[in-house]
């Protein structure tokens, strides 16, 4: 079946980097366009970034828009997003998804920015 599975989060200060990543199984993770999308409590689901198949397009919220990096590696089955000059309300639970809705996700890891 299809497993995601995410890791990397964690507390950082304002201003501070984190780099999440993604490990897939049970699909052809080269074939599909990815997706991080992320979640604080009480909101839906807030769209990320998103990946083309080969990696050639990427997409970025504006609310991240040049500093996070969404990046994948085909060969291992992963899907990466570099997060810098991280700010509090990047906090939030984030989700590697194989879709823009989220309807199929992983558990999350848990990032928190704070001083």
């Amino acid at each position: 079946q299809v497993q995601l599975v995410e890791s990397g989060g964690g507390l950082v200060q304002p201003g501070g980097s984190l780099r999440l990543s993604c490990a897939a199984s049970g699909f052809t993770f080269g074939n599909h366009w990815m997706y991080w999308l992320r979640q604080v409590p009480g909101k839906g689901l807030e769209w990320v970034s998103t990946i083309t198949t080969t990696g050639g397009i990427t997409q970025y919220a504006d609310s991240v828009k040049g500093r996070f990096t969404i990046s994948r590696d085909n060969a291992k089955n992963a899907l990466y997003l570099q997060m810098n000059s991280l700010k509090p309300e990047d906090t939030a639970l984030y989700y590697c998804a194989r879709d823009k809705s989220g309807v199929i996700r992983g558990q999350g890891t848990q990032v928190t920015v704070s001083s």
